[in-house]
């Protein structure tokens, strides 16, 4: 008897619908066959659903069995078939109700015991389900909450095979998930760092609120010890709440990534901080199953490479194209995906090897050369992708033992959050979302100049020598400032003040 069971991969970041084809012959050689494509893991599912439908107290045909995973020209990987393949083989042994297999897609591990374990890449599935207008889905628990962020699709979870089948049966009834709500987890997400803990350095609270704001890349350059490292770990704390669409997008990267399978969701924007020996397949995704490397786990949120001049050349070289795009494409023999890649990015360095170049008080022991190569370490290229430049200097000592409470985060995140929401209503017709993703064509368009900031602009052209990117840049930067100070038209003070951030030593 045939049976047709739907089920689902993804590819990419996407979910792509699979027919699981069951056919158990009357007659013939006990024999259990997959074809379309499979990999190892799926290769292996047989021995694991022949297991666990004994150990759950059901027969297990002892015929000729095929499966089929149709489309036959899509690479099916994972263990996610295991409860499809198990579903359809008791169904064409009239053990399970056909009629209730309608409407109704299957993905799940399944133990040698029997057991439902959770997969990766329910997200984009659930997604799927709901565009072509499947009724359930039914999944193991740990994936319950995750699915059941996506609304319109009913969430079955399951913790073992045999629970699943009675339900299907109509003998006992599974729970249905209820939807997940976003505004209970966003009350309780907390940060680790807090502006209110930092001593000193304005500017560079400064510059961290304007990149917050218009989600502006930055580079913070200082001595050992200045506070460049626990700057970049409080930016999360000034960042504006994700909004559902983003709290989707960015949980359907992590879901997709076999290291976070049963994880739930992502409900505050991603902080990622790479050591610098990560290889460039780990910091842009790749390998042999394609998976989205560290820019794309921190979509929508922070990458932060610590002693930037540390990495390898090679890997920050890759750097250039994502941040210019918001998304990396990595191409095989198999053909190419698309990962989005939209996030902050923040760099700290030395100024010298050792560290205390232009300190007040601690004289450099480097050469002149070694200055020179440990700069050029990062390339020009890559440094002109980069919007605001901060130097970080020490600490001064009345600053450091003062009992002056600092301005908190939570101050500083209104003040971003009003910004972006000027930027959201200036951006409502454009696919972007922040100043810092606008093309020059939406700049020219969208941003006004005052007479006496444009007559600045020409000045700062001619005598700093500034590259068309930069020039757009300015502009860029300066309009959030505009958008921090509650106004519309950019100033000559909000240009003076980004002119500032752009001019870097070389």
């Amino acid at each position: 008897m045939l049976s047709t069971i739907l089920s689902a991969t993804t590819i990419g970041i996407d979910g792509v619908l699979i027919k699981v084809e069951v056919d158990v012959a009357e007659r013939g050689f006990p024999t259990f066959t997959i074809v379309g494509l499979p990999d190892k893991a799926v290769e292996e599912s047989k021995e694991r659903v022949r297991t666990a439908i004994k150990n759950s107290s059901f027969d297990m045909p002892e015929t000729r069995i095929t499966i089929n995973l149709a489309p036959a020209d899509i690479p099916k990987e994972g263990s996610l078939f295991d409860l499809p393949i198990a579903v359809g083989i008791l169904a064409s042994a009239k053990i399970i109700n056909q009629r209730s297999l309608n409407d109704s897609l299957f993905i799940g591990e399944l133990s040698l015991e029997g057991k439902i374990r959770p997969v990766a890449g329910v997200l984009p599935i659930a997604i799927l389900a709901k565009d072509k207008k499947i009724k359930n889905i039914f999944v193991a628990k740990e994936n319950a909450k995750e699915a059941a962020l996506i609304g319109g699709v009913d969430i079955y979870p399951a913790e073992s095979l045999t629970d699943l089948i009675l339900h299907l049966n109509e003998e006992i009834f599974l729970t249905k998930q209820p939807k997940t709500v976003f505004k209970k987890k966003l009350e309780k997400s907390g940060y680790e760092f807090d502006f209110c803990d930092i001593k000193g350095q304005e500017q560079a609270k400064r510059a961290l609120e304007i990149a917050a704001a218009g989600f502006h890349n930055l580079h913070l350059k200082g001595p050992p010890g200045a506070g460049k490292t626990m700057l970049a770990r409080a930016l999360p704390s000034i960042l504006s709440k994700m909004d559902e669409e983003e709290i989707i997008e960015v949980s359907k990267i992590y879901s997709i990534s076999q290291v976070f399978i049963g994880s739930s969701f992502i409900v505050k924007r991603p902080f990622r901080s790479p050591h610098h020996t990560t290889s460039r397949i780990g910091l842009i995704g790749g390998g042999t199953k394609i998976s989205p490397g560290e820019i794309s786990l921190a979509h929508r949120g922070v990458l932060f490479l610590d002693e930037l001049p540390e990495f390898p050349r090679s890997v920050l070289e890759a750097l250039r194209q994502p941040l210019e795009d918001g998304v990396v494409t990595i191409s095989r023999a198999r053909g190419s995906l698309m990962f989005p890649a939209r996030f902050l990015f923040i760099g700290a360095s030395n100024p010298c090897p050792c560290g205390f170049l232009g300190h007040p008080k601690k004289a450099c022991r480097c050469s002149l050369s070694q200055v020179m190569n440990y700069k050029k370490r990062i390339s020009g290229p890559l440094m002109d992708r980069i919007d605001i430049h901060v130097d970080v200097p020490p600490v001064e000592e009345e600053k450091l033992t003062t009992r002056f409470v600092c301005e908190s985060s939570a101050t500083i995140r209104e003040r971003v959050t009003e910004a972006r929401q000027r930027q959201k209503k200036r951006l409502k017709r454009e696919e972007v979302k922040t100043n810092g993703e606008m093309a020059s064509s939406q700049v020219r368009q969208l941003c006004k100049l005052t007479d006496e900031a444009n007559t600045l602009m020409k000045q700062a052209i001619s005598r700093l020598s500034l590259s068309a990117r930069s020039y757009f840049k300015i502009i860029k930067i300066a309009q959030t400032i505009a958008d921090l100070s509650g106004k519309e038209i950019i100033e000559s003070p909000f240009i003076a003040e980004a002119l500032q951030y752009r001019v870097k030593e070389e």
